[in-house]
C-alpha cells in the first residue's frame, strides 16, 4: 500500500510540476503527516524533491527529472478504455485525436493487459444523454473548447433567461462540464464564476489575449458547489399534500430526488386511512402542476391555495373534455 502511493506522490509531482502537503494529502486521501513521511522516505532513496516556502511554495522535482515507473496492472489496464468518451470527443473535435490515442496505448500494452482493455471497450458503452431526451446543438463547442485549452479570452453572444435576454460578454473560460447529455460552460467574468449553457450561446469568437487563472479553482469542486447550490436556488417554495401509500411509492419513480427527499424527511406518521402528509420543495405553480397530476388520484394537494385552485381547474377541464367530448376553451 506505501509503496503505490510513493509512486502516485512520484507521479503527481511529475505531471503537476508543484504542489503543497495539503494537496497531496487531499488527493491521496491521506494526512499530511504521513505526506512528510513519504517526501522523506523518497528522499532517502534519492528521489530529488524539495520543498519551496511561501504562499507560492510547495514540493517539487529537480528540473529535468523524470520517472519511468509508469507499468499499468492489470485493474488500470481495464479501466483504461473507460476514460473515453468518444461521443463527448466528437463534439469537441477530437474524434481522430482520440482514437490514435487509444491505439498508440493499446499498441504499448502487453498482449494480456491490451486483451483485458479491448474488452471492457467491447463491453462497456456510455451514452450521456438522459432517456426520450436528445442532446443540445452545440455548434460553438469546438469554439470554446479550444479557448479553455489554450487559456485565451472569449467573447460570447449569449442568450439567457433574464433580460435582457440577448447579451454580449467577454469572459475567461475555466472549464467544461458534460451533464446528462448536456454541455455547460464555466467561465469568470467580471471576477465572478458563472455557468453557461453551450447550447445557448449564440456566437462565440476566441480573442488574442490570454489570461492566469484563479490558481487554487478546481473545475470538480466549483461543480459539486453548484449542484448543492442549485435546487435550493430554484426551489423557492414549499407544497402540502397528502399522498395515498401507493402515492409514497411512486415518488421516486415520477419526482425528482430532492423533492423525494424532502417528502422522507417531513412524511408524518399515516391518519386512519393510511395516507400522509408531507411537504416538498416547489419552483412555481406553473412548473409544479404537471409534476403533481403525475400522482393522479394518490395525492391530494392542501396548500398553497393557489397551487390546490389551479389542479381543482386543470381536473375540471379534463373531466368536461372526457365527458362532454369538447374543449372547455372552445366557445
Amino acid at each position: 500500500m506505501r509503496a503505490s502511493r510513493l509512486v502516485s506522490l512520484l507521479l503527481l509531482l511529475q505531471t503537476r510540476d508543484r504542489m503543497t502537503a495539503q494537496q497531496l494529502a487531499d488527493t491521496l486521501e491521506v494526512s499530511i503527516r504521513t505526506i512528510y513521511r513519504d517526501v522523506e522516505a523518497l528522499n532517502a532513496a534519492g528521489v530529488p524533491i524539495y520543498g519551496e516556502p511561501g504562499n507560492e511554495g510547495g514540493y517539487r522535482l529537480l528540473e529535468g527529472y523524470r520517472t519511468r515507473l509508469t507499468g499499468l496492472t492489470a485493474t488500470e489496464a481495464q479501466t483504461l478504455f473507460l476514460t473515453g468518451l468518444p461521443a463527448a470527443a466528437a463534439q469537441l473535435g477530437l474524434t481522430t485525436a482520440v482514437t490514435g490515442a487509444r491505439l498508440k496505448l493499446a499498441a504499448a500494452l502487453p498482449e494480456e493487459l491490451r486483451d483485458r482493455a479491448d474488452r471492457v471497450a467491447d463491453r462497456f458503452h456510455l451514452d450521456a444523454p438522459s432517456w426520450f431526451h436528445e442532446g443540445d446543438r452545440t455548434p460553438h463547442l469546438a469554439v470554446v473548447a479550444d479557448a479553455v485549452w489554450n487559456q485565451h479570452a472569449l467573447q460570447i453572444r449569449y442568450l439567457r433567461w433574464a433580460e435582457p435576454h440577448e447579451i454580449t460578454r467577454i469572459i475567461q473560460p475555466y472549464g467544461l462540464v458534460l451533464k446528462a447529455g448536456h454541455w455547460y460552460l464555466v467561465a469568470s467574468h467580471q471576477g465572478q464564476f458563472r455557468t453557461y449553457r453551450i447550447s445557448r450561446i449564440l456566437d462565440a469568437h476566441a480573442l488574442p489575449e490570454s489570461f492566469a487563472r484563479v490558481e487554487d479553482f478546481t473545475l470538480a469542486s466549483y461543480w459539486r458547489g453548484y449542484l448543492e447550490h442549485f435546487d435550493q436556488r430554484r426551489h423557492q417554495h414549499q407544497a402540502t399534500l397528502r399522498v395515498s401509500p401507493h402515492g409514497l411509492d411512486l415518488l421516486p419513480h415520477l419526482l425528482e430526488p430532492a423533492v423525494v427527499h424532502a417528502a422522507r424527511q417531513t412524511a408524518t406518521e399515516p391518519d386512519p386511512q393510511g395516507w400522509t402528509q408531507i411537504t416538498i420543495p416547489t419552483e412555481s405553480v406553473e412548473a409544479a402542476l404537471p409534476e403533481l397530476l403525475k400522482l393522479g388520484a394518490d395525492a391530494e394537494v392542501l396548500a398553497p391555495e393557489n397551487l390546490r385552485a389551479h389542479i381543482i381547474h386543470t381536473l375540471r377541464a379534463m373531466n368536461h373534455v372526457y365527458t362532454l367530448g369538447t374543449s372547455p376553451h372552445q366557445p
